[in-house]
């Protein structure tokens, strides 16, 4: 048996390294197979183009991702060239020969990595013929009229067949690891398997099928994961034949990973399966030069808002823009699942709250959420036309005032004010008072909505009352529609609208990962997620107190959903008592966490899932040296020194008592700065395994 290769890395720099001189990349090659790769769908597609980089960076020109071939997508994000490794391309030529269509590429994202992408529609014929020799290795039947699972099937195979002919042309190395996303790539995996293709497999699951189905059917989820009759519950939603591709894909795998520790505990009970490693998703962080340079961002795109707010809400404008807080949520319109029945339950009460305090801060929540709509709102499109002409008004009637004002003092003058406005000019500034006047509420969507009476949104604001009016402390707005810079309402592009808020609310019930709280993060925005969702586990793991970092952690896993729902009311009326510094330095606090969600330091568990599996499929080649995944000791933020940025209810209400001189002095923002980037400075190492002690399949936890 020949010497097996040590198995271990190191990080320079934030970047990991071989530590082992004998083990080069050269001797591996990894390919990443999803379908969603240059094609956007959901959430995986920010997973894997934001970490493109970061392992492009590591195995070079031998990291190649595998997606589905769209024409629109290619034409405008791949960079068409030839494959710089022979075997790939005879490979290609190979299937090219048999019909298929294959397409190799340069990904036009950061770190450009290789892709190889399969026109399902060229391979089409050869469904039928497909579909059978999958019955035969798993006795899994695909019906005819699920298009998505037939395009899997087709996918599946032709990447089973692109690795069978590769991997035939080596006799030793180079070495295959190939990476599965989701149950749409499934069927490569398990055809790869029942092929004893000699490739090191891993399967991660970003979410079960299963458990989005029960929770978006309001279901008790997270308590009663031990009691569902699991086959029972996918054939009475007709994705049996989904869940069973997605659970052999998971059985198959030499190793299995998902994104976060709540979505491990829901494998384990909905797959049958313990993950090997949890690999948390990350982000690509960039850091400005100036170090509050997303301060002034916000200040810049929060000004944007307020102009739409002025168009908006004309007519009834009676409220200070100076001390109005933006609070926003978006996402997929899953109503139960993203939290937003919670939301706006804890906002009818918030609104209580204010009122009886007799607040003077207004708070004006979006929903930015796509549903079914067929036009703008005639009333909003009428706000910003009405904003656009009082500024033209008040343009025009400045321009002469100042002319006036000019000559007068060009003689020496102080102009008589009483004289320099002439009748023309009042009568101009009357009409445009009197065409602010408006005889109906701001209206709460922005968007004609095709079915309105069965939207959950309007129905739950219907039923709790917040139709902005006067006395309304809480006002809402539901933009159902992607934002876009060229949009006639709201021109701002998603980040530039988030960098604008001051609170990102996801109260999610099912959110495996949760993006959007990352993001906000990333831009030092302060954030609401729950402890269901994997982003909040997270941040429970590694920061000592996340609420005074801006990450508000609500539980709704061990309470009830009316002391959720509580719990979040008094975490927005807490936010709302915050001063302006207060926000500002909460918002410093936020965006050092970034360096936690940054690839550089998360792309270590993906390394790790790989180790694992060349190790498991190769034994005599390659020996795995770690106990355990990746710990992170010392990996965590402590509670800042100086004062909490968020007061209490319970504590005194006033918002600006936090402005007192000795809080002044108790806070420094360098030394706490320090404080942070040594607690994440904490260098990448992996424990040995003891001699003798192999560890068996289903021990690594995480």
């Amino acid at each position: 048996m020949p010497l097996a290769r040590s198995l271990s890395m190191t990080s320079l720099n934030g970047l990991p390294q071989w530590e082992d001189e004998d083990l080069p990349v050269e001797d591996l090659l990894l390919f990443e197979v999803s379908w969603e790769v240059t094609n956007k769908v959901g959430g995986i597609y920010t997973v894997i183009q934001t970490k493109a980089k970061i392992t492009a960076d590591e195995w070079g020109e031998n990291y190649v991702l595998v997606g589905p071939y769209f024409e629109h997508n290619v034409k405008t994000q791949v960079e068409a060239c030839e494959p710089p490794n022979p075997a790939v391309k005879k490979a290609m030529d190979t299937m090219k020969s048999q019909g298929c269509q294959v397409f190799f590429g340069r990904w036009l994202i950061e770190g450009s990595p290789y892709v190889l992408l399969f026109d399902i529609g060229s391979a089409a014929w050869n469904l039928d013929r497909w579909k059978g020799e999958f019955w035969d290795v798993s006795n899994i039947g695909i019906p005819f009229h699920d298009r998505e699972a037939n395009d899997a099937v087709i996918f599946g195979s032709l990447t089973a067949w692109f690795l069978k002919e590769l991997s035939s042309q080596f006799d030793d190395k180079p070495n295959i690891i190939a990476h599965f996303h989701e149950w749409q790539s499934g069927v490569g995996l398990i055809l790869s398997r029942s092929q004893k293709l000699p490739v090191a497999t891993i399967f991660t699951t970003h979410a079960t099928l299963l458990g989005r189905y029960l929770c978006a059917a309001s279901i008790d989820f997270y308590n009663n994961l031990d009691q569902f009759d699991i086959d029972k519950e996918a054939g009475e939603r007709q994705i049996y034949h989904r869940y069973c591709m997605e659970r052999a894909s998971v059985h198959c795998a030499h190793v299995f990973t998902t994104v976060s520790q709540i979505t491990a505990i829901e494998a384990e009970h909905m797959l049958k399966r313990n993950p090997d490693v949890v690999t948390p998703n990350g982000l690509n962080v960039k850091k400005f030069s100036a170090m509050h340079e997303f301060q002034n961002l916000h200040s810049m795109y929060k000004a944007r808002i307020q102009e739409f707010i002025r168009g908006h809400f004309y007519g009834h404008h009676d409220f200070s823009l100076e001390k109005t807080l933006f609070f926003f949520i978006a996402g997929r319109y899953e109503f139960s699942n993203k939290g937003a029945d919670m939301f706006l339950e804890a906002l009818s009460r918030l609104n209580f709250l204010l009122r009886v305090h007799k607040t003077d801060v207004t708070v004006v929540v979006f929903f930015i959420m796509p549903a079914k709509t067929n036009n703008f709102n005639v009333e909003t499109l009428k706000g910003q036309a009405v904003r656009k002409q009082l500024w033209d008004t008040a343009q025009s009637v400045k321009e002469k005032f100042g002319k006036k004002l000019y000559n007068a003092l060009l003689k020496g003058e102080i102009p008589d004010l009483n004289k320099i406005l002439d009748r023309d000019d009042i009568t101009i500034m009357k009409r445009a008072i009197f065409s602010t006047q408006r005889h109906c509420l701001p209206p709460v969507t922005t968007h004609n909505m095709i079915d309105d009476s069965n939207d959950p949104i309007l129905n739950t604001i219907r039923r709790i009352g917040l139709f902005n009016n006067r006395t309304d402390r809480v006002k809402v707005i539901l933009h159902p529609e992607f934002l876009s810079s060229t949009s006639p309402l709201l021109p701002l592009d998603y980040e530039e609208f988030v960098r604008g808020c001051h609170l990102g609310v996801f109260p999610s019930y099912y959110e495996p990962w949760g993006y959007t709280p990352a993001e906000c993060t990333v831009m030092g925005i302060p954030s609401v997620t729950t402890n269901l969702s994997g982003f909040g586990c997270f941040m429970q793991e590694h920061v000592a107190d996340p609420a005074a970092y801006g990450i508000y952690i609500v539980d709704r896993r061990f309470r009830s959903p009316d002391e959720s729902c509580n719990q979040l009311t008094q975490f927005l009326y807490g936010f709302c008592q915050q001063s302006c510094r207060q926000r500002i330095i909460q918002r410093n606090r936020t965006e050092r966490l970034s360096d936690l969600l940054d690839w550089r330091y998360l792309g270590r568990y993906y390394m790790h899932a790989r180790h694992l599996a060349l190790s498991r499929t190769f034994p005599d080649k390659f020996e795995m040296e770690p106990s355990a995944p990746p710990k992170t000791e010392g990996f965590r933020y402590p509670r800042p020194p100086s004062v909490p940025p968020s007061p209490s209810v319970s504590q005194r209400s006033s918002p600006h008592h936090s402005e007192d001189e000795d809080e002044d002095e108790r806070y420094d923002e360098d030394e706490e700065a320090e404080r942070d980037r040594q607690n994440i400075k904490s260098p990448f190492s992996l424990g040995v395994l003891p001699q003798g002690k192999k560890k068996q399949h289903g021990e690594y936890r995480n």
